[in-house]
C-alpha cells in the first residue's frame, strides 16, 4: 500500500522548493521522507498515514502546553469571530506588551512583530541606529533568523544543509558581521580590545538551541555584559527560543544577566506567528514613529496571534509549572543517558527548563566546533529507529528538543523504553 506521506511529498516538490516551507522539515540531514501532520493533541501528532508520534519538536518550541490546548484554542476562536486583522491598535496588544514588560527583567518597552526573524532583524537595525556603528558580533552555530547580516555561519537549517553561509548575502554586508566561538571568553575580549569602538551590538542565544542545545558559562555571559557596557555596544539576547521556555523570566532571569535588547517569538504566540523586540526605553525610543529607525508591519500584533499568546502566558504562570516541566525534561535526559551507558554508547544529554539536547559524543558540547564532533550517522540511525517506534525527535543533530506540559510519565516512560531497545540495536 502506497504511503500517503510519500505521495504528498512527491506532489509538494512540484510546487514548493524541496517540498517544504522551511528547510529542516525536508529530512535532508537524516534522509528519508518527511511525514505530513494531519492533527495534534497534547503530546501527540498524527501523520497522513494515521500513525501517531510522541512529539519532542512541538513546532520547534512554541507549544509549551502541548498541541491544541483547549484554553488557547478557545481564545483563538473567540478572537477570530470578531475579526482576523485590523491594521490598527487593539487593547490586547497593550495587554501583551504590559505582560511582557512585567515578566522579563530587561523590557521597559516592546514592539510586537510577526516572527522571530523580524524581531532580530529589527533589533540589529535599532542597535546600529542607536549607536551609529555598523559592526555586529555573533557566535558560530547561533541562528537569529534569515536576515542578511545574520546569515554568517548560522545554525539551524543552515547547519543541517551544510551551508553555514547563504548565497544571496552580499559580501559587503557579511563583512560587517564578526563570528566568534560560543563560550570563548578570550576571543571575545580580543575583539573588543581591537575594535570595541566599531561594535554596534553583540547578538547571542543565551542558551544556544540551533546547533543543538549548548549551555553558556557564567563567565561568558558576564563578560558579554561587562564588555558591551564598557564599550557602548548593545547586548541583544535572542530569546526567541528560550523566552518562557527555560524559565518564566527567560534565560536573562535564569542567569541574572540583563541585556539591552531582547528578541522574542515562539511561545509568545502560543503556536501562531508572533514576535517581539524590546528593552531599554532610551533605545526603544529610537524606533519610528518616535525616532529615526524605521520599522513597520501590517500584521504586527495580529489580534488572533496575540490572543493565543496571552492565553499561553497566563497558563505558564501557574505555581510549579516550570518546576514540573523541568523535572520531566530532566527525567527524559537522564533516562536516555542511562540507557546509552548500559550499552556503552558514546552519548550525552542535558536540559535547561523545557529544552534539551542529545549528542552522540561522550560529553555535552560547549561550542559549535564540539557539536560538529558528534557522530551524525549514529544520530541518523537513532532518529529513524525512534520514529519507526512512534517517537518524533528533531530531524537533525543540530537542533534542540522540547518537552511540553502534556508530556506526562506515560509518554516519558514509553520513550525511554523504546530508546532502551534502540540503543541495543545501535
Amino acid at each position: 500500500m502506497a504511503s500517503r506521506n510519500q505521495e504528498l511529498f512527491e506532489q509538494s516538490q512540484q510546487f514548493i522548493p524541496g517540498g517544504v516551507n522551511s528547510p529542516v522539515r525536508a529530512f535532508k540531514s537524516v534522509g528519508g521522507t518527511p511525514f505530513f501532520v494531519t492533527r495534534g493533541q497534547g503530546a501527540t501528532v498524527w501523520d497522513a498515514d494515521g500513525k501517531a508520534y510522541v512529539d519532542y519538536v512541538g513546532s520547534w518550541g512554541p507549544l509549551i502546553l502541548g498541541h491544541a490546548y483547549p484554553d488557547v484554542v478557545a481564545a483563538v476562536d473567540r478572537t477570530a469571530a470578531k475579526g482576523l486583522s485590523f491594521g490598527a491598535p487593539t487593547e490586547t496588544e497593550l495587554e501583551m506588551a504590559r505582560l511582557l514588560c512585567q515578566l522579563l527583567p530587561s523590557l521597559q518597552q516592546v514592539r510586537l512583530v510577526s516572527s522571530g526573524t523580524e524581531a532580530t532583524m529589527s533589533a540589529v537595525r535599532l542597535a546600529r541606529g542607536f549607536t551609529g556603528r555598523n559592526r555586529i558580533i555573533k557566535f558560530a552555530g547561533c541562528y537569529h533568523g534569515h536576515a542578511d547580516s545574520l546569515l554568517v555561519k548560522a545554525g539551524s537549517g543552515a547547519l543541517t544543509l551544510a551551508q553555514p553561509d547563504s548565497a544571496g548575502v552580499p559580501t559587503q554586508i557579511a563583512a560587517l558581521t564578526t563570528v566568534l566561538e560560543f563560550n570563548d571568553s578570550e576571543a571575545l575580549e580580543r575583539i573588543f580590545n581591537n575594535m570595541g569602538g566599531e561594535i554596534a551590538a553583540v547578538i547571542v542565544e543565551p542558551v544556544a538551541g540551533n546547533m543543538n542545545l549548548v549551555k553558556p558559562t557564567m563567565e561568558f555571559l558576564q563578560l558579554l555584559r561587562s564588555l558591551c557596557t564598557k564599550n557602548g555596544a548593545v547586548l541583544i539576547f535572542d530569546e526567541v527560543m528560550t523566552g518562557f521556555r527555560v524559565a518564566l523570566t527567560g534565560a536573562q532571569g535564569l542567569y541574572k544577566i540583563i541585556p539591552d535588547l531582547t528578541t522574542l517569538g515562539k511561545i509568545i504566540g502560543g503556536g501562531m506567528p508572533l514576535g517581539a523586540f524590546g528593552g531599554r526605553r532610551d533605545i526603544m525610543q529610537d524606533i519610528s514613529p518616535c525616532g529615526p529607525v524605521y520599522q513597520a508591519g501590517t500584521l504586527s500584533g495580529n489580534p488572533v496571534a496575540v490572543a493565543a499568546g496571552l492565553a499561553t502566558l497566563r497558563l505558564v504562570q501557574a505555581p510549579g509549572f516550570y518546576e514540573k516541566l523541568s523535572a520531566a525534561t530532566q527525567k527524559l535526559c537522564e533516562g536516555l543517558s542511562m540507557a546509552a551507558r548500559r550499552r556503552r554508547a558514546a552519548f550525552s544529554s542535558q536540559a535547561v527548563g523545557g529544552m534539551f539536547g542529545i549528542y552522540f559524543r561522550q560529553n555535552p558540547p560547549q561550542n559549535y566546533s564540539e557539536v560538529r564532533q558528534c557522530d551524525t550517522s549514529r544520530f541518523t540511525r537513532f532518529f529513524h529507529a525512534m520514529l519507526q517506534k512512534g517517537f518524533y525527535f528533531a530531524p537533525s543533530p543540530f537542533e534542540a528538543g522540547f518537552v511540553s506540559a502534556a508530556h506526562g510519565e506515560r509518554e516519558i516512560d514509553a520513550t525511554l523504553a523504546a530508546a532502551e531497545q534502540v540503543f541495543a540495536e545501535l
